[in-house]
């Protein structure tokens, strides 16, 4: 089953920017600021400044999201999905996604794709999936567009050239999941002509990421390489890390 993303748990900068006191906020939460209600949701979700309370976390996303705040709209999604401060609510979490990812929230976006790929509070629908994880993917979003690489590989609607063109998009960010995912084309040849060399390169940047798949699979396809292919894949992985470091 795919993950959602966890709350998104930042102070506006304009908040971290003024060095704002408790006090403050709370009067400015009260007269109605949004973004002050959005960072006193923030503070009570971290316990900082205040005693942690997720029920008035909830409290202030709400007064936050319903004056139209993303962020908020995002987070209150969380809180529902999550069953934290409120009563465990699929469908409720899936109405403030959509709030969000129509202004553009790249986290809700993404949410909304991992909701209908699996079903959560919707109908299970790939196609819908595929839209959202779309938008977040276009705006840069590595899990988003692995994600996306996957839907394609299993079939919504299946077109193995587009999984390796949202891999690779995932992969160049360093995400290795997608670098898995990278390797199996490259080493079953779909989408990709087959290159057990390019396999094991993306196995290996995988594998350093801790990926346990990748190291198996780095294991098994080794076996039937050549010392000098071993050597060139190796060479490919730091030029690719010396490349992404610069």
């Amino acid at each position: 089953m795919l993950r959602l993303l966890t709350i998104f748990l930042l102070l506006s900068s304009a908040f971290v920017c003024s060095g704002a006191k408790i006090d403050d906020l709370r009067k400015a939460a009260d007269q109605g600021d949004a973004e002050a209600q959005y960072n006193l949701g923030v503070m009570y979700n971290l316990g900082q400044g205040v005693a942690k309370d997720d029920a008035e976390a909830v409290k202030w996303y709400r007064k936050a999201a319903e004056q139209g705040y993303a962020k908020a709209e995002y987070n209150l999604g969380v809180m529902y999905g999550n069953g934290e401060g409120v009563a465990e609510d699929d469908a409720e979490a899936v109405k403030w996604y959509r709030k969000a990812a129509e202004q553009g929230d790249i986290f809700a976006q993404y949410n909304l794709g991992v909701v209908y790929a699996n079903g959560e509070g919707v109908p299970e629908d790939h196609v819908e999936a595929v839209k959202w994880y779309r938008k977040a993917a276009d705006q840069g979003a590595a899990d988003a567009q692995s994600n996306l690489g996957l839907m394609y590989a299993n079939g919504a609607p299946k077109n193995n050239v587009e999984a390796v063109k949202w891999y690779r998009k995932a992969a160049d960010q360093g995400y290795a999941i997608a670098q898995h995912n990278l390797g199996v084309v490259y080493a079953d040849g779909q989408g990709v002509p087959q290159d057990d060399v390019m396999a094991y390169m993306w196995f290996n940047l995988a594998a350093a990421q801790g990926s346990e798949h990748a190291k198996q699979n780095k294991k098994i396809i080794s076996e039937k390489m050549t010392r000098e292919q071993i050597a060139e894949a190796q060479k490919l992985s730091r030029e690719w890390l010396a490349k992404r470091s610069k």
